[in-house]
């Protein structure tokens, strides 16, 4: 039996060939079950199958093991089990190494096989080895997709034999097996079936159970197993919040989930303690979303779908001194990657901070007060780290005068004798700056503020970080690039000398180099009118660096070398690509160096480097500037903008280079018509190519529009063509239950609108909008479609609503009279104008309203 053949064959259009190829395949099974299993199973191992087989080859496995009707069942099971064990062990050792195929489809049968096996095998006890491996390869985390896999198939074990497995599980993890490994792997076990025991936890007696059971074990002698059962405690909180307040309260006082982490907090084994902490950071985050939605809902005068239960509120006078107290645990020689138990309380700190709000400030104060002039630096830094961990989530009315107290003192601490310090002194500075700006009086703070900043810029480079990201975050909050003048002007070419002198350093040890980059790229975008001049300064500068590092590159000796270069090469493409958008024209004087730079640094290039990506932004965004002064560089160009649209396997880049044909569409308007054929072809086999990443294709779409609203009338030769595209592209529909299909159509819904958009702009400007009237229909119906589905986002009802418009003022004489009559019409034209949409939508809505009673009177 050929399986590959007769498998495709069951999937050709032709249903005469399918249903011959079926027939084969029930011959061969009943004429050899095993042989027709191996058959099976070597099509769905095999990597170099292609994907579609070996989803069919699974299917057929699992179809061969499970029914829905019983005594069916009963009987596959038998044949199952009369099968000899070589032929048994076969299948289950092919079914478990192909969740780590690199197919996903591949992975996802695979785990329906495992678990069409274990629903046989588990019950008569002749599989025993399953969990323990499944658990195996989920602590593989170098191969996310076959956690992945064997996650979902431990979920499709769970669905079929839940309650089996759950018992067992439960059993071995109970505080009175003898054995701490049995008890460990039980708990492990346990924690790897929480997201699929939603059934079993929604019953008050087996969660009950199943809540001592953890609990218990976070009393283990075994530290490994209480880290364990704190683990599930978290992930119980994550998944099962709205249950956690009952199942607490059917627990002994000493045993509930608060007062045994608090516990675990203080607990000697760091590693008990992290996950103790834990708990109350997945707490924090459930109340603040809880908190959001009750906002979200109280603004349509609704009573939230859930409730918050305000453990962390409850709680916070017993959590908190532990969370203090833990902030001071700092080590030494620890680096800014080692999570320890310092980092995690600074951590939950600022979530808590964020979910009780003011309630945090009167217990936190009196800490800073007391420790921030301490002889011990690890009680300054506690002071600093606990005093910006709660600048986020207080009223600003309460944390204002505080900050405005405590400012001059933070400033000096940037000279306290003691790194540590200085670094989250930085990094509180960095908070202030970000979140509570308005307390930095620009008369009394600013100059020694700054100052303090550019002197951290010679520090270590933990420090240098969070200098460059405060100096980032006051660009933001007090630059203006439409101003002629701001409060940040006078320190501008200060502080982007010292950044420049910084950003040419050799080493890049914490990003500290690439910070400086960042807030090069800030501090020009927010730019005042009267800093141009520093900005002028700054892109010979940059451009001065880019080159000699150019001529450099023959010398590159080995991967670091050649690392080091693309990184400075990125970050300088960055730079250039802030200057040029803050400059516009003014940038033209530079043009011609600019582009000989980005040609050679494209054409020098590997295929993977990373500067391709952001030389290509940046030439984006010199097309933007020059707009009809970028022509003369276009044929130079186009070679390199082919090449990586045709790069399926870059596919960010390949979305970048389809951003850009958007920009040389707007900047050349008709002139860009001779290009058009080239475009569109190269966009139409992007559209095709089933390896090119599907996130690419919306942008594709909306390009279409682009180059129709660029050329008008010219776009005509392509008009059947995209609108047959569209239109198809327009059909497709997700599962309501697929989320990440849902987010997928529904970006392709905004590429299509966009596209549609486009086109029926520039034809009208052109002159030519009758030769889309035999597309109305398909236009119509792809409106309906995307606007009666309920997952349908703002952003969809905004662009569709502006469509409606847009064909409205097209039409003004009666011609689209009948569809833009339809109710639905009506009803979303009605839902933009009212509560389901933003200040935007509503404005676009009131206009589109005014063309369609125009175009129907």
């Amino acid at each position: 039996m050929d399986a590959s053949a007769l498998l495709a064959a069951t999937l050709s259009p032709n249903q005469q060939e399918r249903e011959g190829a079926t027939q084969q395949l029930t011959l061969a099974l009943d004429a050899n079950p095993a042989q027709y299993l191996v058959q099976l199973s070597l099509a769905l191992a095999d990597d170099a199958t292609p994907g579609h087989i070996r989803n069919a080859a699974g299917l057929a496995i699992k179809n061969t093991l499970s029914a829905r009707e019983a005594q069916r069942q009963d009987e596959y099971a038998q044949r199952w089990k009369l099968l000899d064990a070589q032929t048994r062990d076969k299948l289950k050792q092919d079914a478990l190494a192909a969740l780590a195929a690199s197919d996903r489809n591949a992975r996802n049968v695979a785990g329906q096989v495992v678990a069409a096996i274990a629903a046989i095998e588990l019950p008569a006890g002749m599989w025993n080895t399953l969990i323990a491996q499944l658990l195996e390869l989920v602590g593989r985390s170098d191969n996310p997709g076959l956690r992945q896999a064997t996650l979902q198939a431990i979920g499709y074990i769970c669905e079929s034999i839940s309650n089996e497995i759950l018992t067992a599980v439960v059993q071995g993890a109970r505080k009175e097996e003898p054995s701490p490994e049995v008890q460990l792997a039980a708990v492990n076990a346990l924690y790897n079936s929480l997201e699929f025991i939603k059934e079993n936890f929604s019953r008050e007696g087996e969660r009950n159970y199943i809540m001592q059971v953890v609990c218990e074990a976070t009393q283990s002698p075994s530290s490994d197993v209480q880290v364990a059962a704190f683990g599930c405690l978290v992930k119980i909180m994550h998944l099962y919040y709205d249950w956690m307040k009952q199942a607490s309260s059917k627990l002994t006082p000493t045993l509930t989930p608060p007062q045994l982490t608090v516990l675990g907090m203080k607990h000697a084994d760091e590693n008990v303690a992290l996950q103790a902490v834990e708990f109350w950071s997945t707490v924090c985050d459930e109340e603040i979303e809880l908190a959001l939605e009750a906002e979200e809902a109280a603004e349509f005068s609704e009573a939230p779908e859930r409730e918050s239960s305000h453990f962390a509120r409850v709680a916070l006078p017993e959590i908190l001194p532990v969370l203090l107290l833990l902030l001071t645990k700092q080590e030494e020689d620890a680096t800014e990657d080692e999570w320890n138990v310092s980092m995690a309380a600074g951590t939950c700190l600022a979530l808590l901070a964020q979910c009780v709000g003011d309630a945090i400030v009167t217990s936190i104060i009196p800490f800073v007060e007391s420790n921030i002039k301490n002889a011990d630096w690890h009680f300054r830094e506690a002071a600093v780290m606990a005093f910006g961990s709660i600048l986020d989530g207080p009223e600003e009315k309460i944390l204002a005068p505080l900050v405005h107290q405590a400012l001059p003192t933070l400033i000096d601490m940037m000279r306290d004798p003691s790194l540590h310090v200085r670094d989250t002194t930085a990094w509180t500075l960095g908070r202030i700056s970000d979140v509570l700006v308005k307390t930095i009086k620009v008369d009394l703070h600013l100059s020694p503020l700054v100052t303090a900043l550019v002197n951290g810029l010679e520090e270590s480079p933990r420090v240098v970080s969070n200098c460059c990201w405060s100096i980032m975050n006051l660009a933001e909050q007090l630059g203006d690039a439409e101003a002629d003048t701001t409060a940040l002007s006078p320190y501008y070419d200060g502080v982007i000398t010292a950044l420049v002198r910084l950003a040419e350093k050799s080493t890049n040890e914490s990003n500290s180099r690439t910070s400086a980059y960042e807030a090069l790229s800030t501090l020009v975008t927010h730019a005042a009118n009267d800093c141009l001049p520093v900005v002028s300064k700054l892109v010979i500068a940059v451009l001065d660096r880019s080159e000699a590092l150019l001529r450099l590159q023959d010398q590159l000796v080995g991967a670091d070398d050649r690392n080091n270069y693309n990184e400075l090469q990125v970050n300088i493409c960055g730079v250039l690509t802030s200057i040029t958008r803050r400059l516009g024209r003014e940038i033209q004087p530079l043009a011609d160096r600019m582009m000989t730079l980005l040609l050679q640094l494209i054409q020098s290039a590997g295929k993977q480097s990373p500067i391709l990506e952001d030389a290509f932004l940046c030439v984006g965004a010199l097309t933007a500037a020059l707009e009809q002064e970028f022509h003369p560089y276009l044929p130079a160009f186009l070679p390199f903008l082919i090449n990586a649209l045709s790069s399926h396997e870059e596919y960010q880049l390949c979305s970048i280079a389809v951003g850009l044909i958007g920009d040389i569409c707007r900047a050349l308007g008709e002139n860009s018509l001779p290009y058009c054929q080239g475009f569109m072809e190269v966009l139409l086999q992007d559209l095709r190519s089933t390896v090119l990443h599907r996130s690419v294709k919306p942008p594709i779409l909306s390009c279409f529009g682009d180059v129709a609203l660029a050329v008008g009338p010219g776009f005509e030769p392509f008009l059947e063509t995209t609108m047959g595209v569209l239109s198809q592209a327009g059909a497709m529909r997700a599962d309501p239950n697929n989320y990440d299909l849902v987010d997928y159509i529904n970006g392709l819904r905004e590429g299509i609108l966009e596209a549609y958009t486009g086109i029926v702009g520039g034809l009208k400007t052109g002159g030519k909008s009758d030769i889309l009237l035999p597309y109305i229909n398909s236009i119509f119906a792809f409106l309906h479609l995307t606007l009666t589905d309920q997952d349908r986002t703002e952003a969809i009802l905004r662009s569709a609503i502006g469509l409606l418009g847009d064909l409205a003022e097209t039409f003004p004489n009666g011609q689209l009279k009948e569809p833009l009559s339809s109710a639905w019409v009506s009803d979303v034209l009605k839902a933009g104008r009212t509560k389901l949409g933003g200040p935007e939508t509503k404005k676009v809505a009131k206009w589109a309203k005014e063309m369609v009673r125009r175009a129907t009177q």
